[in-house]
């Protein structure tokens, strides 16, 4: 296995700019980026629009981002990358009901209940898809089902 080149731009982006590298629970640190990366774009843009651009062009990079450095370690979905949790909360920021700290909260706590249960049918992309689609794939799900859940607090409370 290879070690993680975070000169290389492409480990740079697939380690979430180094936070994948940090212990424990890599993924936590790279969805704890990716929300930080995610309200600070937002404070600057206060734009859905931009999200969701940027959430499309960052998945559609991230299957190429994830399987190459997947490659190039020699392992399918490497706990260390965490370019998919990060893609996640930008489409999470797309469809939050509100853009306080309360639902960045909430987002980045329910995100990772779901990308760590991975209910049905987050596992199976996750265990079947052995390449960069699968690899961004299962997050995306996570996300769809925290924002889910969010829309239900929302509502009730």
């Amino acid at each position: 296995m290879q070690a993680p080149n975070l000169k290389n731009p492409i480990h740079f982006f697939a380690f979430g700019f180094g936070s994948g590298l940090l212990k424990p629970a890599p993924g936590t640190w790279g969805s704890l980026a990716g929300v930080l990366v995610s309200i600070l774009l937002w404070q600057l843009t206060h734009s859905v629009f931009f999200f969701a651009v940027l959430t499309i062009i960052s998945f559609i990079a991230g299957i190429y981002i994830c399987e190459k450095t997947s490659q190039n370690l020699n392992v399918h979905d490497d706990g260390r990358i965490v370019w998919d949790e990060i893609v996640a909360i930008f489409l999470m920021f797309c469809l939050l009901p509100a853009y306080d700290n309360f639902y960045y909260l909430l987002a980045f706590i329910s995100f990772r209940f779901f990308d760590i249960l991975k209910p049905f049918p987050i596992r199976y992309f996750d265990e079947k898809l052995e390449n960069g689609l699968g690899i961004m794939l299962d997050d995306i799900f996570a996300a769809i089902f925290a924002l889910a859940a969010i829309w239900l607090i929302h509502f009730f409370f």
